[in-house]
């Protein structure tokens, strides 16, 4: 989701959730402890070099149960940090420690912010010699042999 999109759900919204991919919610008297634009340089094994701009907010519980933060306090934490750091209409990355510290996608079903698992990936797996995934067959429903000159076995 980009800056511009969480910033006309927020203006819509009364309340926040936020929740992780396991479907448990942060709970709700989570603080927003920093807003940052996270740029991130690299080469890729096969020596491409990229860059990756990124708006980073950090979620973090204290033991304050209390705190809730209303979106529109959130709106003036993202306009008070845009002026400051003069970022553009980027990505937001949710950042939430539990086990580990964990970077997440954010999409909106509507109702809740929903935290979306980051994975990794070679970036160039023509370079370094990662072989192509066969595509797996299905046997045929109802059928208990296979023909080997079907290509599922």
């Amino acid at each position: 989701m980009r800056l511009s999109a969480f910033i006309q759900t927020l203006d819509k919204l009364d309340t926040l959730k936020f929740q992780l991919p396991s479907s448990e919610f942060v709970p709700a008297h989570f603080h927003i402890t920093e807003v940052g634009e996270i740029t991130r340089k690299y080469i890729d094994c096969g020596g491409i070099q990229r860059q990756e701009n990124k708006i980073n907010l950090q979620l973090w519980v204290a033991a304050d149960i209390e705190h809730r933060l209303r979106p529109s306090s959130l709106l003036d934490i993202l306009e008070m940090a845009e002026k400051q750091l003069g970022y553009s209409n980027l990505e937001v990355e949710i950042e939430y420690q539990q086990g580990t510290i964990g970077r997440y996608k954010l999409a909106f079903d509507g109702e809740i912010f929903q935290l979306i698992n980051t994975n990794t990936a070679c970036l160039a797996p023509d370079q370094c010699g990662i072989p192509k995934e066969k595509s797996r067959l299905g046997i045929a429903s109802g059928s208990l042999s296979c023909n080997p000159e079907s290509g599922c076995c």
